[in-house]
Formats: structure tokens, C-alpha cells, sequence
């Protein structure tokens, strides 16, 4: 009885997965969907069921499509034995609520799906911080009916008789308070972090940020590069935390890795490890890795940029890198590498599993870093303060004065695609 009641307890969840499209054209993008969808079930510890995929004209309230599909997939779902239904995309609190009424199992969504995920991985204090924050906030609007068979009744007279506090208000006052402290612990982890940061930016050393897409290799890089031991698995999101080291053929210059991108990420997540993601927005030039072996590259890339662009991000040096180079096949793939030359000339191909391209990566990397920072003294006229506003969005500002006439007198760093601008103003 005991190992049966054991191998009830460690049976993986079976997850029944659900794409909705609204048009032919999204339509085309299902098969990369569900591959993707089944990823981040894998990644959840569940095992994926048959993918069903759901058209539908416009956006119904109730269960984002018809009744009758509704129906449907809460049949197959019985008669699969899911213990829950994932949507590859948002469900509102109603909806959610609405479908586990008519599908009698657990329903979630993309967002829910990959804050589980975070949790797993979650290791050092300000991930597990970030990852609670974001549930905390995710579960915030989620809590009306969850206490609606519970209420107290705190009596009053005859006049004032009536329902006192429901349990649901109680609940949410306990997690907005836990939501404050949460921001809280996060800011001082925040300070402490730009106080390390401002202690090597204080050094001669040139800061480099690892981002791309979830899974492109961004680890493995980090590794090929600096000799870091640092995790390299197989999987989506498994770096949560940033890890710094130095170049071994270029030691004044630091590479970051960073958390990986991922199609719609939850923009409650973007919110909490904005700290973390930070080390991209606070770097010198960016390392943009892709996975050439990809069929979804395009919108790897596309949602890559989002989100540095989401950062403030975008306008950093950025150097394309496609790995995994020994996954593709020259011949074969002949025409996806002449469009990719095209678009991207100054790209770098590598593969960090067998070395390819690595000493030329290392070459662009000098070259970056050499030229990527500079400190700048100047005095701006008063028709100048956009230049002294972009000086404190890319760059960084150690002493600020101004002038009698409303000029400013600045001197601080910036990287040098912006150096330029200042030339004429310098003291």
C-alpha cells in the first residue's frame, strides 16, 4: 500500500494542451507553437498530451471560443485523463475559473505555465524574490471565488447586522502586504547590486551581456569564452540568475549571461527580474546569440529585440552571433544561409559544441570593447540638454553642473557609437 501510494505521489502530471488562432495567417505558425508549447510542458515536469488546436472568428468572453468547442475539449480532456488543460495563450480570472467549472481539472495558462517553470528553477534569494513577486501579482485578481463559500459573519445590532470581512478581502490584504515587503527585499538587493556594478565599472574593464532567446546556447557561450563553470543543460530557462566572468584571452573585458527571452513573456516577469535584466540595459555592448538550427529564428529574433528594446536596451552595440552551426547542413541549407548573410553581414557563425568560429567571435569582441567605452568631459549649450538627457539613458554621468546661461557641464562614459555626438562640446 505504501509504494502505491508513492507512485501516486510521483506520477508526472498529464497536461492537455490547447492553441487558439483568430486567422488563417497565425494559423500557418501552429505547428512551431506546439512544439514550443509541449517545451515548456516538458519544462513544467508534465508530460504533453495530442495538441489541439481551436479556430475561432472572434474573441468569445466566456471561454475565449464557442460553447460547443468548449465543450469539446472538455470532453477529450476527461477522456485523455489530463489532469490539466494549458492555453498557449491569456485566459482572464473569469475564464479560468469559467473552464475549470466545465472541465472539472486544474486550467492555466502561458503566463501561469512559465512562472511555474521560474519557480523550479529558481536557486539564489533575489530569483526566488523575483518569482514570487510575479505569482503574488499574477494571483492578486485571481483570488475573487476562491472564498465565496466563506464569509464571516461579525454581528452587529438589529440596524448594523450584517456580512462582516469575507475571507477573499483578508486574503487580499495579506498579498499586497506581502507584495510590498517582496518590492522592498528587491530594491535593497537592487542597490546592492548597482553598488557591485559601480565597483567595476570603477575598473578599466569593458562589459559585455550574453541575451537571445531561451535555449540558443547563451550558457554555453559563457562557458566556451571565460572557462566559467557555469550550468549548461538542455532546457528552457535553465539560467535564471546573471553570472559574471572575465575573458581568459581578454581580461579587461566581462561577460554577462542573462536570463533567457521567450515568446510573450509575462510582463509580470519582465517587472520583477528587471533587475537582473538590467546587466543587458548597464552593458557596454550586447552578445545577441540565436540558434540557426531554429525553424521559428525569425521570431526568435523579432522577440529578442522586443523585450531589449522593453529594457532600453536597443540601441547598445549589438553583435549577431548564430550558434549551433553543426546542426545545419551547408548544401541543404544553402539558401537559409545566403538570406541570413544578406541580412545580417557582419553576423558571426559558431558552434560552441565543437568550436567553430569562436577565435573570430573573440576578435569581434576586442574590437568592441576597445572602442565601446570612453570618458567624455564636455560643456553643453543650453539648446543641448537632449544630448545630456542620452548621456543618462546609454551612458553613465559621474559629475553634472550647470551653468549660469543653462548650459551643463558633464563628464561621464558612454559607449562609442554615441561618442561622436559630443566631440565639438569637449572641455
Amino acid at each position: 500500500m505504501i509504494d502505491l501510494v508513492a507512485e501516486a505521489q510521483s506520477r508526472r502530471r498529464r497536461a492537455f494542451p490547447v492553441l487558439i488562432f483568430e486567422d488563417e495567417h497565425a494559423l500557418r505558425e501552429a505547428p512551431a507553437q506546439a512544439d514550443e508549447l509541449y517545451e515548456l510542458i516538458r519544462s513544467a515536469d508534465c508530460i504533453p498530451l495530442e495538441c489541439e488546436i481551436v479556430k475561432t472568428r472572434t474573441g468569445h468572453p466566456k471561454f475565449l471560443m464557442g460553447s460547443g468547442n468548449a465543450e469539446r475539449i472538455a470532453q477529450l480532456a476527461q477522456e485523455c485523463e489530463a489532469d490539466c488543460i494549458v492555453f498557449d495563450t491569456s485566459l482572464s480570472p473569469s475564464q479560468q475559473r469559467n473552464w475549470e467549472r466545465l472541465a472539472k481539472c486544474a486550467v492555466i495558462d502561458r503566463e501561469e505555465l512559465i512562472l511555474d517553470i521560474f519557480a523550479s528553477r529558481a536557486r539564489s534569494r533575489e530569483a526566488v524574490l523575483q518569482v514570487e513577486l510575479a505569482r503574488a501579482q499574477f494571483m492578486l485578481p485571481r483570488l475573487t471565488g476562491a472564498w465565496g463559500h466563506l464569509s464571516r459573519q461579525h454581528g452587529g445590532g438589529a440596524i448594523t447586522r450584517g456580512e462582516g470581512e469575507a475571507q477573499i478581502e483578508v486574503d487580499r490584504r495579506l498579498l499586497r502586504q506581502r507584495i510590498r515587503q517582496l518590492r522592498g527585499e528587491l530594491e535593497e538587493l537592487t542597490r546592492q547590486r548597482g553598488t557591485q556594478r559601480k565597483a567595476r565599472r570603477r575598473r578599466p574593464v569593458s562589459q559585455g551581456a550574453i541575451v537571445g532567446y531561451t535555449n540558443v546556447g547563451k550558457s554555453s557561450l559563457l562557458r566556451a569564452l571565460t572557462g566559467a563553470e557555469v550550468l549548461v543543460k538542455d532546457q528552457l530557462f535553465a539560467t535564471l540568475d546573471p553570472s559574471s566572468r572575465r575573458m581568459a584571452e581578454l581580461p579587461d573585458v566581462v561577460l554577462s549571461d542573462t536570463v533567457g527571452f521567450v515568446r510573450r513573456l509575462p510582463h509580470a516577469l519582465i517587472e520583477a527580474f528587471k533587475s537582473t535584466l538590467e546587466e543587458a540595459a548597464q552593458s557596454d555592448f550586447l552578445l545577441l546569440v540565436l540558434d540557426i538550427s531554429s525553424p521559428q529564428l525569425d521570431m526568435e529574433f523579432e522577440t529578442t529585440l522586443g523585450v531589449l528594446k522593453e529594457l532600453g536596451a536597443e540601441e547598445k552595440n549589438i553583435q549577431i552571433v548564430f550558434n549551433k552551426c553543426d546542426l545545419i547542413d551547408p548544401e541543404s541549407d544553402a539558401v537559409k544561409l545566403a538570406r541570413l548573410r544578406s541580412l545580417f553581414p557582419d553576423a558571426v557563425y559558431i558552434s560552441t559544441r565543437r568550436g567553430d568560429g569562436l577565435d573570430e567571435l573573440r576578435s569581434r569582441i576586442g574590437a568592441l570593447s576597445s572602442g565601446s567605452r570612453r570618458t567624455m568631459h564636455v560643456l553643453l549649450p543650453p539648446s543641448r540638454h537632449d544630448l545630456a538627457a542620452l548621456a543618462h539613458r546609454c551612458g553613465e554621468v559621474y559629475e553634472e553642473t550647470y551653468t549660469p546661461d543653462g548650459g551643463v557641464e558633464m563628464r561621464f562614459a558612454i559607449i562609442g557609437k554615441y561618442q561622436h555626438k559630443y566631440m565639438e562640446f569637449e572641455v
